[in-house]
């Protein structure tokens, strides 16, 4: 399988778009949501306001790049082989709990934290393209052991609900602050 080398402009917009979102992050944290403005993370990040405006729209899609980027995994994971079904869902569980344990996770739960009363839409968004999808993917996994007769799951839907709360527990319980910003700022 061969690798598509990103050509020069495909780096620096890469570049780019990461020093925005880095800077975004930042004083949305600094400043919160609703006082943060385009034209200051264009000054912070470094970048022109056409870049920024190029790349990211609005603060809603500047926001959803803050999710997307917490939730992204390396690359994209391959659900856990069906047939032990104990095995396939820590595997689950500790794939959530390590993204959970991210400096950068920190960093969004805050922003959505102190905003939410403001801004619900912005707790939408970071379950809709976070939470969700992960939440999916247990499903998915019981659905394919139910299928595969390992299990027996007449309720899908509320058995992946538990198993997602059971991750949420024992990640809060366990989990240490990667290395980051200091939250006694």
């Amino acid at each position: 399988m061969s690798r598509v080398v990103p050509t020069y402009h495909q780096r620096v917009a890469h570049e780019k778009r990461a020093l925005i979102v880095t800077a975004e992050t930042a004083l949305f944290l600094e400043l919160g949501y609703d006082r943060t403005s385009l034209a200051r993370i264009a000054e912070r990040s470094g970048v022109s306001r056409a870049t920024l405006f190029k790349q990211f729209p609005s603060k809603a899609a500047l926001f959803d790049a803050i999710v997307a980027e917490s939730w992204s995994t390396a690359d994209e994971v391959d659900p856990p082989p069906v047939g032990n079904v104990v095995d396939g869902l820590g595997i689950i569980g500790r794939r959530y709990a390590e993204l959970l344990g991210r400096a950068q996770m920190t960093d969004l739960f805050r922003i959505v934290i102190a905003e939410l009363p403001r801004f619900p839409e912005l707790a939408h968004a970071q379950f809709s393209q976070g939470e969700m999808p992960y939440f999916e993917s247990v499903r998915s996994y019981l659905l394919a052991e139910h299928e595969a007769g390992t299990v027996r799951v007449e309720d899908v839907e509320l058995a992946a609900q538990v198993v997602d709360e059971a991750v949420r527990t024992i990640a809060a319980r366990y989990a240490t602050p990667g290395p980051g910003p200091s939250t006694n700022d």
